[in-house]
């Protein structure tokens, strides 16, 4: 490539851009939506969650604890065919200061949670996501985000067919014919 066409493949792209940013409106002022607080907060539940993830045995000793509450953040679909026996269903797009208010009244209450990607072999209950898009994390963040501090989150990729966490719903008398799966589907770091 000559130096000539070089240069102007950058004048172009120089022009491009600057065409590009005019276009585009200054800043679009919402104070509903504020995605510097978000991230701020969304740093300081992790620090916070770094402690509170646990073992599949103490997500079971803390389940069966009095005063402990089980929350499934997944869609009313997903959660009717399978979630964890007891666990009450608050999808995330259903997350208001209204629902908290009625669902969890005590910002001290315990709260565990789990997602998809805590199960494998039931993929059509528990459909896998990319892994920094997990519903944990959202879920975390934004009981956080709210006021909850006690709030806990299963950790591992755990077995639906052989967990020792019991399950309720509509696919639990199918979670047997599941097809086995040696990799996690979806399971991606990069999209």
């Amino acid at each position: 490539m000559t130096l000539r066409v070089a240069l102007l493949i950058a004048i172009l792209g120089l022009t491009t851009n600057r065409q590009a940013q005019a276009q585009m409106p200054a800043a679009i002022e919402n104070p509903a939506i504020d995605m510097e607080g978000h991230l701020r907060v969304a740093a300081e539940a992790a620090k916070h969650r770094q402690s509170r993830r646990l073992t599949e045995d103490a997500f079971l000793s803390m389940m069966r604890e009095e005063g402990t509450v089980v929350l499934d953040a997944r869609s009313r679909d997903k959660y009717e065919e399978l979630h964890v026996a007891g666990a009450i269903n608050l999808p995330f797009p259903d997350i208001t200061v209204a629902s908290l208010d009625r669902l969890l009244p005590d910002k001290n209450v315990r709260v565990l949670i789990y997602c998809n990607n805590n199960f494998v072999n039931a993929e059509k209950s528990f459909p896998s996501k990319i892994s920094r898009s997990s519903l944990n994390v959202s879920t975390y963040i934004t009981l956080y985000d709210y006021g909850y501090r006690n709030i806990y989150e299963l950790g591992p990729l755990l077995d639906a067919r052989t967990t020792r966490i019991p399950f309720e719903g509509t696919a639990k008398a199918s979670l047997a014919d599941e097809p086995q799966q040696t990799a996690r589907p979806g399971q991606r770091t990069q999209p």
